[in-house]
């Protein structure tokens, strides 16, 4: 294990690196159990059962399940062998658990749940940004509006600076487990059509006034109102589009 030097002077946090072999046998086993194909209290195949299956090592296989137990999804049962847990002990917020999670067939309810954390976490940010603004700050808020409405007509340009717009936010807000939670979860529900959808020019167009009303409550100093439209931004734009059903994903 090689040590990962943070910043500020923390104390160095071991890093553990999987082989790519394990970390693909770790991908597909965390989506079979998180889509349900083995399911909470079954055993996983055997060792032997997987290396045949994967084409890998005994070794490749004892980390992978290693790893799949720090993810919460599954543990060793004497007389049973590696068991899949409840999901209630899985660590949803891992990267590869969210990103299978919104591979399941109902995966709107993860959406939507994800939606209403995130306009709770958003709207607190944006209350707290709205008392922190410094003058660079603003002035990089003032910037990124402007280029979002450059952006207008271009979808995919639109998306990525609204990202960049809403993470000015979280770090004037200065926190950073919010940031963090945001980051992650919303990392991944970007590549899931379900969740950003296809916007058409209205959509981008009643988005941007959510972007405006936005910076100028944080202008302002408002805190209330930042949070308020904050959570209408967040939820209307969820709510335009929002698919009615989530088909299987193929």
């Amino acid at each position: 294990m090689n040590p990962t030097h943070a910043p500020g002077g923390e104390v160095p946090r071991p890093q553990r690196h999987r082989p790519p072999l394990a970390a693909a046998v770790v991908q597909s086993l965390v989506r079979a159990i998180v889509v349900g194909e083995h399911a909470p209290g079954s055993a996983l195949p055997t060792a032997g059962e997987l290396c045949e299956e994967y084409q890998v090592s005994r070794t490749v296989i004892r980390e992978a399940t290693t790893t799949l137990a720090e993810k919460g999804l599954v543990a060793p049962r004497q007389g049973w062998g590696t068991v899949v847990l409840d999901q209630d002990q899985w660590n949803l917020l891992d990267p590869l658990v969210l990103d299978a999670l919104f591979q399941r067939e109902d995966r709107l309810f993860y959406l939507d749940n994800l939606i209403e954390v995130r306009a709770n976490l958003e709207c607190a940010m944006a209350a707290r940004a709205a008392s922190r603004l410094d003058d660079a700050q603003r002035s990089a808020l003032t910037a990124k509006l402007k280029e979002l409405g450059e952006f207008m007509g271009d979808p995919v340009a639109y998306s990525r600076a609204d990202v960049e717009f809403h993470e000015l936010i979280h770090r004037a807000s200065q926190d950073a487990f919010g940031r963090a939670i945001v980051a992650n979860i919303q990392g991944k529900a970007l590549h899931t059509p379900q969740y950003s959808g296809h916007p058409t020019p209205e959509d981008i167009e009643v988005t941007h006034e959510g972007h405006t009303a936005i910076l100028a409550a944080l202008l302002l100093g408002d805190a209330d109102r930042a949070a308020h439209e904050m959570r209408e931004h967040i939820t209307s734009s969820w709510a335009r589009r929002r698919p009615s059903e989530a088909p299987p994903v193929a």
